[in-house]
């Protein structure tokens, strides 16, 4: 049973950081140790019997800094179970749905053999960085569209994988 986990995720505001988060404690809960940060801190992954790297979906795409990390780290990632997750859509699209990963994502999956992939849906709140995002929020289309009982219960399906529970 792999006992180390490392949790990297890519996020611009913050929320993806907190899907990471709520992933680690269900693996912690299930007797995992696990390490969560920021996919731009990840020096190696060498330590680590798995790993789920999360990114933001920003204009279609995986936040750079989950990209950068698959492609730095990919060898040794290729050789752990891994699992990928998405986070971004703004609106009830990704609640009880299987949404398809975005292309760079879907590649990577490829290459890497990721066990599973799941998008959840996003969060976009008032002092969110950038141009885009303001306008969005202007629009009226923001909000928080994550459901935490989905994300924990497919964190839960990735501790049972790891457990053997």
């Amino acid at each position: 049973m792999p006992n180390s986990v490392l949790v990297a995720y890519g996020t611009t505001n913050g929320s993806t950081a907190e899907i990471a988060e709520a992933v680690a404690e269900v693996l912690r809960k299930d007797g995992l140790a696990v390490d969560v940060m920021p996919a731009e801190s990840v020096a190696t992954v060498e330590s680590y019997e798995a790993v789920v790297v999360g990114g933001a979906l920003y204009a279609g795409r995986w936040h750079k800094n989950a990209r950068r990390l698959v492609r730095r780290h990919g060898r040794a990632l290729a050789g752990r179970p891994l699992w990928l997750f998405s986070s971004g859509p703004l609106g009830t699209e990704a609640a009880g749905r299987d949404v398809p990963p975005v292309p760079d994502v879907k590649k990577i999956m490829t290459r890497l053999e990721a066990r599973e992939h799941v998008t959840f849906g996003g969060c976009l709140e008032a002092g969110a960085k950038g141009w885009v995002a303001g306008m969005i929020l202007r629009s009226g289309k923001g909000g928080d569209f994550r459901d935490f009982t989905e994300i924990e219960e497919w964190a839960g399906r990735v501790a049972a994988e790891l457990t053997g529970r």
